[in-house]
């Protein structure tokens, strides 16, 4: 959420973001992920290292391509469970969106897929797995996509930052990702925190120049509230897509609270020569610093800080005048709330079985009075929903919990259009963090396929909260 000072923040909203340019001839990327269990150092040079697992040999690969281009991802399994590869927030076709079960085959211990697509939106992205995503993103297997072409005018420099806890003992073996008590609750929280795999990310940074700073929540759990002291900054696209800049008071006053998954574009004046900036999470106990930036150098820049340097999204906007309009509820489950398949009745068109990695043996969430099936009951569900493709939808999400929950829709970008709480302009997104007893509505155009909807604190999900739309 913000801070208080709205009243002080600059005029930047005063001209709408120019349209985007249209990319030129795509290029095409091949690339190849093994996922396999490799040796970390997440604790320090003198520590023994972590046995994570990744896709490539260094974890949380960057990897970047241009709007349009087209991409062949081939996913080799390493491990000993199966594993796919979900583009998260990616808008993509239906069979390329990474579900086992859902929407392709597990990949299986020696087996391979092959994703092919091309993205149609710019900006910052990530993928994951996305059957027993607390164990194995628990243990490092995450990446993330950069689509280039949203920028107008280009930074003086980028830095990527991903922040991610660890449940690891002293002895640097991982603990149990999944608690009753932390998954019937806030999830359970890690004993490390880090920032691109170390305890934080310091940079030196050109003096006075304007930094582009793509920051990812890529927690099972942890919400952070996102500020900056000692720079002037703004957030320039939320979840990769760009919003009319919004001012981060550089005393630390003015903050933008996200949860597990998503995302925050920044553009930050970096300080004046030897001058520090700390961008830091401030719903810590005690404020923990994401990055230290050091300035060094002549000043890049002498005018003043002009942060609206991308053009407008691209995705399909809601026609708000003709949408349909559905409600859910997030609640806790309780032993009257049955399976879906109980409750909705057998589905015609799908009957699978799924296995012990996407289902758990304890349900504690639902959607609507209805949970995601638990070990007694592996079938996967009927859809929450039939919805018709190209068609409007105006969700009221409404959470019934003590608790925060980061709400994703898979294969869509949605507008946030109104909160109980207040505080934030109409943006563009792909989760929403719910706060206790708040009320949110979203909007967006329906594209085919099967599409998840869930929580995206990662026991949340696994324990209940978690369903699909099916798009026709």
């Amino acid at each position: 959420m913000l801070g208080s000072s709205a009243q002080s923040r600059p005029a930047w909203t005063a001209a709408p973001l120019p349209p985007a340019v249209e990319p030129g001839a795509p290029a095409t990327h091949d690339w190849t992920f093994e996922a396999a269990e490799r040796e970390v150092a997440l604790l320090g040079a003198d520590a023994p290292p972590v046995k994570a697992w990744t896709y490539t040999p260094e974890p949380f690969p960057v990897l970047r391509v241009r709007r349009g281009d087209r991409v062949r991802a081939r996913l080799v399994n390493r491990l000993s469970e199966h594993v796919s590869i979900h583009w998260h927030g990616l808008r993509i076709p239906n069979a390329m969106d990474g579900v086992q079960y859902l929407t392709q085959p597990p990949v299986q211990p020696g087996g391979s897929f092959t994703y092919a697509f091309s993205p149609p939106d710019p900006g910052t992205f990530f993928f994951h797995p996305h059957c027993n995503e607390s164990g194995q993103v628990g243990r490092g297997l995450a990446g993330i996509l950069v689509v280039e072409g949203d920028e107008r005018r280009k930074p003086d420099r980028e830095l990527v930052v991903a922040v991610k806890d660890w449940r690891l003992g002293p002895d640097g073996r991982f603990l149990d990702f999944v608690t009753p008590e932390g998954a019937s609750r806030a999830g359970t929280f890690g004993t490390l925190r880090s920032a691109n795999g170390r305890r934080s990310v310091t940079e030196t940074v050109p003096a006075g120049a304007d930094l582009r700073v793509r920051l990812l929540n890529l927690d099972a759990t942890r919400v952070m509230e996102i500020g900056i002291d000692g720079a002037e900054a703004a957030i320039i696209a939320v979840d990769g897509h760009a919003i009319a800049p919004v001012a981060l008071d550089e005393r630390g006053l003015e903050t933008w609270r996200m949860g597990p998954a998503m995302r925050l574009d920044l553009l930050v004046r970096t300080p004046k020569p030897g001058g520090t900036a700390r961008i830091s999470d401030y719903f810590s106990a005690e404020p923990w610093t994401v990055a230290t930036l050091t300035a060094t150098g002549k000043p890049v820049r002498k005018a003043p800080l002009d942060p609206a340097i991308l053009t407008r999204p691209v995705f399909p906007e809601p026609d708000l005048a003709g949408a349909e309009r559905l409600a859910y509820t997030f609640t806790a489950a309780s032993d009257s709330i049955a399976s879906y398949a109980e409750a909705i009745g057998e589905d015609s068109v799908r009957r699978v079985l799924m296995d012990s990695l996407c289902v758990r043996d304890r349900t504690f969430w639902a959607i609507n009075k209805l949970s995601w099936p638990n070990a007694a009951d592996p079938r996967l569900p009927p859809p929450m929903a039939m919805l018709a493709a190209g068609r409007t939808y105006r969700l009221e999400l409404v959470n019934a919990t003590p608790h925060p929950h980061p709400i994703h829709l898979h294969g869509h970008v949605f507008r946030v259009l109104t909160s109980s709480i207040g505080g934030k302009p109409v943006y563009a997104a792909d989760t929403v963090l719910l706060s206790p007893k708040e009320r949110v509505e979203i909007a967006f155009v329906a594209a085919p396929g099967d599409w998840m909807f869930h929580c995206h604190i990662l026991e949340h999900l696994e324990t209940g909260m978690m369903g699909y739309f099916r798009v026709v």
